[in-house]
């Protein structure tokens, strides 16, 4: 059985995503229409999710990040835009005091229940 090619080409077909943007509160990306819904529900989860913690666990405000990179077309650098957003979402993690990995504050809490230190060898 012989399969016959419909394209001239030999080059698969580059399937573009849609555009995304990091959350600079979460991490997470979403769609250029969907973060300016998604930045204030999810700074007000924050606010909640961060006044339940101990006092000594609690963070500042994530502020958002400026980034003023403009390309030659007059559009923001998404790129750019997207890294200061994640090294924002990266900051408010947490390290543990005994082994050194980092979370979410609320995460750290159960964490330590199960984290030992490590035996000597």
């Amino acid at each position: 059985m012989a399969l016959s090619s419909t394209t001239s080409s030999s080059k698969p077909a580059m399937i573009r995503r849609p555009p995304t943007i990091v959350c600079y509160i979460c991490g997470r990306e979403y769609g250029t229409k969907s973060i300016s819904i998604h930045e204030p529900q999810c700074l007000k989860k924050w606010h909640n999710e961060n006044n339940l913690l101990p006092k000594e666990l609690r963070r500042p405000e994530p502020k958002k990040p400026e980034v003023r990179t403009i390309t030659g077309k007059g559009f923001y650098d998404l790129d750019a835009l997207n890294e200061a957003a994640w090294t924002s979402a990266q900051s408010q993690l947490v390290p543990c005091g005994i082994c050194g990995r980092t979370f979410l504050p609320d995460r750290l809490i159960v964490h330590q229940r199960s984290c030992k230190p490590k035996a000597a060898k």
